[in-house]
């Protein structure tokens, strides 16, 4: 039998959005199980049932099925649709017969359980780990929220197996960070849940410091067990950007081979799910104003990416940016935007090859990073910011020399700075875009995961 130092270390990693889910804590998620399996560890995740992502939101992505390792061994337990059911057909026996009985049941599990709709899930995972465990014992737990009965599920398979587990907070269960305050009132067992889990947990992670420092604040007794690991943008899934061209050999060049970048009108490029949360108004009047300068006549600006997590979205958004279905009727201003559909995370990188600038979009305050800045940085283009001041992606974004900040939400100010972009475009140099492509290289998904396995190992060891 081989010792515990020479077999692989094993880890349960607990993570419900999980390929081909296409919610936007999945690429964590996607490049912590590679990134961990590349380094010797044989990991098992357990993730969302496929009937809830094809069937209940309609949220997928296959294409990034493919860029899961294939050594990683994918669980799906079982996840109770109560809230989600919508036809009767479906309902259980004990629904159909005993509604009243059930709704109890049901809001008995949410206020004196767990209080998340995601818990019968993190309950089934435990079995299944426990059934794994048996045959082959686990080193490690590693549960990344949301949701956040992951971490429950962590805790509950601490106390019967006492497996050492680590909390990975994508997000956070008890700030609402599209407000800055807290997203419980006090007495809520959503407060006792987390100071349980964090008490027990050997390490807790977070995206950002500003995280890290409001749950240091309000757990000072396990702050010291607290660290931060970013996001980053995934080498495997993007192409290497392609070179600027040299200003000296554009001026010298013959007519049809000037670059496109100079001849055409500017394309901005905003790439990611478009949620309700963000500043889509602000953003659409901003370039509508942009437009009438000279240096943006013409511009387009290009969106990439779904309208919303569920099916119900696109509508509502379309109507926020003023977007139509079909022919723009006579007299209307043509604002240049345009909606170009879903991406592929395998097929983003020729999507950021055909902008000139990105614009950056986000909702929420100064506790937002944004995992999609990452990757906009690695490709060397001037990058707009549309979002309120003072947000954590800005810590992330400085020292990144192509970055147009308006630090307001004011339309007139954002249009300035997409102007400035605008001429940055036109004039970016081979030096600039390198030094942009610098600054990006430190947040690769590689570089920023090492001190996470590192970490685990010390836990293990």
């Amino acid at each position: 039998m081989k010792s515990r130092s020479e077999r692989r270390p094993r880890v349960l990693y607990l993570a419900f959005y999980f390929p081909p889910s296409r919610a936007s804590g999945v690429y964590r998620a996607r490049a912590t199980a590679n990134h961990l399996v590349e380094k010797g560890w044989d990991v098992t995740v357990c993730a969302a049932p496929l009937d809830f992502l094809y069937n209940v939101i309609g949220s997928v992505d296959e294409g990034l099925s493919e860029t899961v390792d294939p050594r990683i061994r994918v669980e799906r337990p079982s996840l109770n649709l109560y809230t989600w059911q919508q036809d009767l057909r479906e309902f259980s026996w004990l629904r159909r017969s005993f509604p009243l009985a059930a709704r109890r049941l049901y809001q008995f599990s949410q206020t004196k359980l767990f209080p998340e709709r995601y818990s019968s899930w993190a309950w089934a995972s435990v079995v299944r780990a426990l059934k794994l465990h048996t045959k082959k014992r686990f080193d490690v737990v590693v549960a990344t929220g949301n949701p956040f009965a992951s971490f429950g599920a962590a805790w509950l398979f601490n106390r019967l197996t006492g497996v050492p587990f680590v909390m990975d907070y994508r997000d956070s269960w008890t700030l609402d960070l599209f407000h800055d305050e807290p997203a419980f009132p006090d007495g809520h067992i959503a407060w006792d849940w987390e100071r349980r889990m964090l008490n027990k947990a050997s390490a807790s992670v977070f995206v950002n410091e500003a995280l890290r420092g409001w749950h240091a604040e309000r757990y000072p007794e396990v702050a010291d067990r607290m660290m931060v690991v970013p996001n980053g943008w995934d080498a495997d899934v993007l192409p290497k950007a392609p070179d600027a061209p040299d200003p000296e050999d554009v001026a010298s060049a013959e007519p049809d081979t000037v670059p496109p970048t100079v001849q055409r009108p500017l394309r901005f490029a905003y790439l990611g799910t478009l949620t309700a949360k963000q500043p889509v108004e602000e953003m659409a009047e901003a370039f509508k104003i942009a437009r009438r300068h000279p240096d943006l006549a013409d511009a387009e600006l290009r969106i990439h990416g779904h309208l919303g997590f569920f099916k119900n979205s696109p509508g509502a958004l379309k109507a926020r940016l003023g977007l139509q279905d079909g022919p723009r009727p006579e007299g209307v201003e043509d604002t240049g935007l345009r909606y170009c559909g879903p991406v592929s995370k395998t097929e983003v990188g020729q999507v950021y090859e055909n902008a000139d600038v990105l614009v950056f979009l986000a909702g929420g305050g100064k506790y937002v990073t944004s995992g999609k800045i990452f990757e906009y940085m690695a490709f060397g283009h001037p990058i707009v910011s549309v979002h309120a001041p003072g947000i954590a992606a800005q810590d992330v974004l400085d020292g990144y020399p192509l970055w147009f900040n308006a630090d307001s939400l004011d339309a007139d100010a954002l249009a300035a700075s997409m102007v400035e972009a605008g001429k940055a475009a036109r004039d970016l140099s081979p030096e600039q875009r390198e030094a942009a492509r610098r600054h990006a290289d430190t947040y690769t998904r590689e570089a920023v995961l090492i001190p996470f396995e590192e970490r685990l190992r010390e836990i293990v060891d």
